[in-house]
């Protein structure tokens, strides 16, 4: 199997911020920079992110100034430079507790929409920005309660630790790590299709790492539980946040030691093997490939052109 290398950075990947964790504990810095008009916040509603209108007509990610956090959880994400001797301090401030959040914006701000719907059409330094936020304020919406003892859980450092007023456990961000891997053998590689794709849609197969397995392991026994394809040797090609709602997807090839496909019908739906010729032109033969903003996409036509 030859090594293949990214063509380009996958989507939310490539954030312009310094996430400066050594601020995070400064709270004369953080509440200076939370009262500075020139900061920017990153909204969120229910798990929506709020985009605007960009110059061409565009998507574009919005990031209002001079926000009130008031009770409102929010959480410092770090600095963006604009320029040698200036920056500006960024948070993430969540408003899934109302019902209406318009009124809270700034007038022309936008609107809440979902980040997987617009992720694509999104400069890449904003998508990465928004899928920060987002993974961070999920996971701080799920641990508002200590997993050791029940107690409650009160934000530090700035909104990116839990600490729990009992016990005093601090609880840090979590992302679940799931393989996704692109199976070839020879010109043929192996895409299947869950209950939960869009019609016609096939893509790789993936699956959460289980405690005491390497990433390697992870991608042979995921293949051979969904597929009952044996597989061998195992390569990284490349990592891609996915806050869809918390894991961090790693991408992998594969080489398939056996050809008989006996799907799971829990897991998958399909399975097949299809050509680079099939690949080039999905729709001719009847199927299509997974979203544009996909590592699965990424792992695809990487192989295509590899």
């Amino acid at each position: 199997m030859n090594m293949i290398v990214p063509s380009r950075p996958n989507p939310y990947t490539g954030s312009p911020l310094d996430r400066a964790a050594h601020l995070r504990t400064d709270a004369a810095w953080i509440d200076a920079r939370l009262a500075d008009p020139a900061s920017l916040f990153v909204p969120l509603w229910r798990g929506r992110n709020l985009l605007g209108a960009g110059a061409d007509g565009g998507p574009a990610a919005s990031f209002p100034t001079g926000m009130t956090i008031d009770a409102h959880p929010w959480a410092f994400l770090g600095i963006c430079r604009v320029g040698a001797d200036q920056d500006q301090a960024v948070f993430a401030l969540d408003f899934s507790a109302l019902e209406d959040p318009a009124p809270l914006l700034p007038p022309g701000a936008g609107e809440f929409a979902e980040l997987r719907m617009i992720g694509p059409g999104l400069p890449p330094n904003e998508a990465a920005i928004l899928a920060h936020a987002r993974g961070l304020m999920h996971w701080r919406s799920r641990h508002r309660f200590c997993g050791v003892c029940g107690g409650v859980c009160e934000p530090t450092s700035a909104g990116n630790t839990m600490i729990c007023t009992n016990c005093k456990t601090h609880h840090f961000p979590r992302t679940d790590p799931a393989v996704i891997m692109l199976i070839t053998r020879g010109d043929r590689a192996l895409l299947g299709r869950s209950a939960r794709f869009a019609p016609g849609m096939y893509s790789t197969l993936a699956g959460f790492v289980e405690p005491g397995e390497s990433l390697e392991e992870a991608v042979v026994r995921e293949v051979l539980e969904e597929s009952g394809i044996q597989v061998g040797r195992v390569a990284y090609h490349s990592s891609q946040p996915w806050p869809f709602p918390a894991s961090i997807m790693l991408g992998f090839y594969g080489e398939a030691l056996t050809d008989e496909i006996t799907i799971d019908p829990a897991e998958l739906t399909d399975a097949k093997w299809f050509t680079r010729d099939q690949m080039h032109a999905p729709q001719d033969h009847g199927f299509s490939l997974p979203r544009q903003d996909s590592i699965a996409r990424r792992l695809i036509e990487d192989w295509i052109i590899g």
